[in-house]
């Protein structure tokens, strides 16, 4: 994701085109705390295109994604892409926002004979634990998981939050979706051990408080949003504005050059 701009290097990568940004969509997973909202963060592990980072979960598109129209309540794919203003395509970012919501931190926003989906009991929660696993390892895909369980996407309990793209000099270039869902209730929430170090509900003015202090690391987008979300006292009053779109700020040109989109 985006992050400050560096001064390319005489002869190297600016003589290069800069990578084509891959789509991407990162969901924040909210929940009312004892006097706050509270997100839920997991920590990179110290490989990859972002080592170390803490971040919201999150990752690429897959092709996969783009099969599950059929399985998306309460939302089409034109509403979606007229959302995101794109042409068409744009439900496979609320596709990917679930899936990797599920891999990332083991919350499934799904239905289930018309209720939230929660494991009926133990042993089907370890079946879904292995789903999971399953799909992090790209063993499966989440259509699989849908079929086999009779389940449809929640895709209306989704709410798109903004839109940003990785600066040109940056080593990997991602065109990111950042969604919001409500925590369902009776599931819990947990970093995925191959996926992530591991995961953390914290207020975003305690995370914030954890980068000043050089505890956590974190760059622009993932700061900027908890920024946007701690004037916020409840978590369903920040879904209600972001899914009337009354949370937008102001892309000031210090926002753009840093990657936030205008849409």
């Amino acid at each position: 994701m985006a992050g400050d701009r560096q001064t390319p290097s005489p002869g190297g990568a600016a003589s290069r085109p800069p990578p084509v940004p891959r789509d991407a969509a990162t969901v924040l997973v909210v929940r009312q705390g004892a006097a706050d909202v509270e997100v839920f963060m997991v920590q990179r592990p110290a490989r990859g295109d972002f080592p170390d980072l803490h971040v919201f979960p999150g990752g690429k598109v897959d092709d996969h994604d783009g099969e599950l129209d059929h399985a998306c309540q309460g939302l089409d794919d034109a509403e979606a892409s007229r959302r995101l203003t794109l042409p068409g395509g744009g439900l496979r970012y609320w596709v990917t926002a679930i899936r990797e919501c599920f891999e990332e931190c083991g919350v499934l926003l799904a239905y289930r004979t018309g209720a939230l989906f929660e494991p009926r009991d133990d042993a089907e929660a370890r079946r879904f634990e292995g789903y999971r696993n399953a799909l992090a390892a790209s063993r499966i895909s989440l259509g699989e998981v849908v079929d086999a369980e009779g389940l449809t996407l929640a895709t209306d309990r989704v709410a798109y939050f903004s839109h940003w793209i990785t600066p040109e000099m940056a080593p990997a270039r991602f065109d990111t979706r950042f969604f919001v869902a409500v925590m369902p209730p009776n599931q819990s929430a947990r970093g995925h051990l191959r996926e992530t170090v591991g995961g953390d509900w914290i207020s975003p003015t305690a995370a914030l408080a954890r980068f000043d202090a050089d505890e956590w690391l974190m760059i622009f987008p993932t700061l900027t949003t908890l920024g946007m979300v701690k004037s916020y006292r409840t978590a369903d009053a920040l879904f209600e504005a972001v899914s009337s779109r009354r949370h937008a700020i102001e892309v000031t040109p210090e926002l753009h050059v840093q990657g936030m989109q205008y849409h």
